[in-house]
């Protein structure tokens, strides 16, 4: 069962590839997208630790940091990423915790029993900077993650936290979003919105994506 979306991620203390990790510290007051991997030296998390490592400048724009899981020692991360770089051609400027007693996988419901009773599925969770889980997602150990699709997740968040709007089916950064309901005087709508809106029914209107300066 996965944590509840808006509850608190929980702090963990744990090694790394990049040093002892204590997490709440090392997140600091940046978004956070956690994400598990079933094992090292498997031919999937080869690809996937290869995609999020050619994304990391896209995710650091986004003030937000990137951290791998999986319960393998530390010395098996340490032997596993030499082949990511070399495989996938890249660098792996992100950490990778060594979690060999599952504790941390378990408080964060990696771990689906019904799957396996040891190794993590590939979970993801988007953490805020004020440490609340805001989405989460799971996959089966067989099936690769787009990690476009958690930018684009990412993007979704950051926009509607910061105004009063949703994002729409197939919504991309940059495409129209939707007006909250709840949003109705004529006046905040105008200040809000300034190029304006296009409503199709009271509680179904489209308006211009406002911009980080806005």
């Amino acid at each position: 069962m996965s944590l509840k979306l808006g509850s608190l991620a929980p702090d963990f203390e744990a090694e790394s590839t990049h040093g002892t990790l204590r997490f709440h510290e090392w997140a600091g007051d940046s978004w956070v997208v956690f994400f598990s991997h079933p094992a090292d030296y498997a031919p999937v998390c080869t690809t996937e630790l290869g995609a999020v490592a050619r994304l990391l400048p896209e995710f650091e724009r986004r003030r937000c940091k990137v951290l791998a899981l999986s319960v393998d020692e530390l010395d098996a991360h340490e032997g596993f990423v030499p082949d990511v770089e070399a495989t996938q051609e890249v660098k792996v400027g992100f950490p990778i915790v060594a979690d060999p007693s599952s504790e941390v996988a378990r408080a964060y419901a990696m771990i689906h029993p019904a799957m396996s009773t040891k190794l993590t599925a590939r979970s993801v969770l988007v953490i805020d900077p004020d440490k609340k889980v805001r989405a989460t997602l799971a996959y089966p150990l067989t099936t690769g993650r787009n990690f476009v699709e958690v930018l684009r997740l990412l993007d979704g968040i950051q926009i509607t936290e910061a105004h009063p709007v949703a994002t729409p089916a197939q919504w991309e950064s940059g495409d129209d979003v939707l007006i909250v309901p709840y949003l109705r005087d004529p006046e905040e709508l105008k200040a809000r919105f300034p190029g304006g809106f296009t409503e199709l029914t009271p509680y179904l209107r489209f308006a211009p994506a406002p911009t980080k300066d806005d």
